[in-house]
């Protein structure tokens, strides 16, 4: 379900999700846990696994998000150490 074009935001709201492959954690709680898949133009739908909401990032957005996890910006606050540790 994924292609180089990029979607329009609004565009994802329209999409058929009923063939998307749902990712998780493994070993994750499937009766609650949060859930990816990925879609055309790099974007991507994150759902809760207990109540089936949705949301949708556009590749920029959720490109910035994986950034933003790999650099630790919603870790809480931890020394330099510690961060360089968890970014290995």
């Amino acid at each position: 379900m994924t292609t180089n074009v990029p979607v329009a935001k609004a565009d994802l709201y329209t999409l058929d999700l009923r063939t998307a492959r749902w990712l998780s954690a493994p070993g994750s709680d499937s009766a609650d846990r949060l859930e990816v898949a990925h879609l055309p133009g790099g974007a991507a739908a994150l759902r809760h696994s207990a109540t089936g909401k949705v949301l949708f990032f556009t590749s920029a957005e959720w490109n910035a998000f994986v950034r933003g996890c790999q650099d630790g910006e919603f870790e809480p606050d931890i020394d330099e150490a510690e961060h360089q540790a968890v970014r290995r």
